[in-house]
């Protein structure tokens, strides 16, 4: 699934085609795509104002409600310059005097939602990790308070917005943190390095146009570089990088996690 980097990766780029375009109508052709409205709810011309990310959603901002697109596992949103559809197009946003926004979507999990603000997101959702707001008091405080497996609270899309698997997994590894540690449990030092790992590696991807690794791609087909600079995602039987000892995969809240068990240590409540 996109995560943070790769879905402010797609912002980024159709965000150029798209500020003060005037949205026509949203033609779903896949039934369920658009999850709280119908084609007849937008009514003639909308313009674009921004385009921006809010955790794992594509904002686009109009005069006077927001569209949020989230693309889950194999979502792909573009400007299609093709006459011709693709194959597993599932809504066409027109656009007046444009090429169409295509929204693509293989397995046909994501779906756009139709808000007057991003009031019921931030319901739902958690601080962003490179935002004011996270800051390093705030994971110490939140950490300590809840006596949660960390794996499972750092996807926690309501703890904090935007990480997934990838970054989860590269990130606890680089502090040095076991995935199946307690979080009340992880003392202040591994906290710190928490914190600067999420931030570092979350900046670097994006730099990167996010990591490629099944089903990412942007612009039909480009794809991310972070792929070439992951440590432990996707590593399993190969060489820690850092201690030479072999790479794991197990499961962890549900997920497939790598891990290295030499590096990183399990932090649980004493007995």
């Amino acid at each position: 699934m996109p995560e943070l980097p790769e879905v402010q990766t797609v912002a980024d780029y159709i965000k150029p085609d798209l500020i003060g375009k005037n949205i026509l109508n949203i033609e779903p052709l896949w039934k369920k795509v658009l999850h709280n409205f119908k084609p007849g709810d937008i009514k003639g011309k909308h313009k674009i104002k921004n385009v921006t990310r809010r955790a794992k959603f594509i904002i686009i901002e109009l005069d006077s409600i927001i569209l949020a697109i989230h693309l889950r596992m194999t979502g792909k949103l573009y400007l299609n310059k093709e006459k011709k559809l693709p194959k597993h197009a599932s809504a066409i946003i027109y656009l007046e005097n444009s090429n169409n926004l295509i929204f693509e979507d293989t397995r046909k999990f994501g779906r756009i939602y139709m808000y007057k603000d991003l009031t019921e997101i931030n319901k739902t959702h958690g601080p962003e990790p490179l935002e004011d707001n996270f800051t390093i008091n705030w994971l110490l405080t939140n950490l300590k308070n809840k006596k949660r497996n960390i794996k499972a609270l750092l996807l926690d899309q309501s703890f904090i917005s935007g990480l997934g698997n990838i970054y989860v997994d590269e990130s606890l590894w680089e502090s040095g943190i076991h995935p199946n540690s307690i979080s009340c449990s992880i003392p202040k030092s591994k906290i710190l390095k928490l914190y600067d790992s999420i931030q570092n590696i979350l900046r670097e991807a994006i730099k990167q146009l996010g990591t490629t690794f099944i089903n990412f791609s942007f612009l039909n087909g480009q794809s991310g570089n972070y792929s070439n600079e992951l440590k432990i995602f996707g590593k399993q039987g190969q060489a820690c990088i850092n201690c030479g000892s072999i790479i794991k995969k197990i499961k962890v809240a549900g997920r497939g996690t790598h891990i290295c068990t030499k590096c990183q240590k399990t932090h649980r409540p004493r007995k």
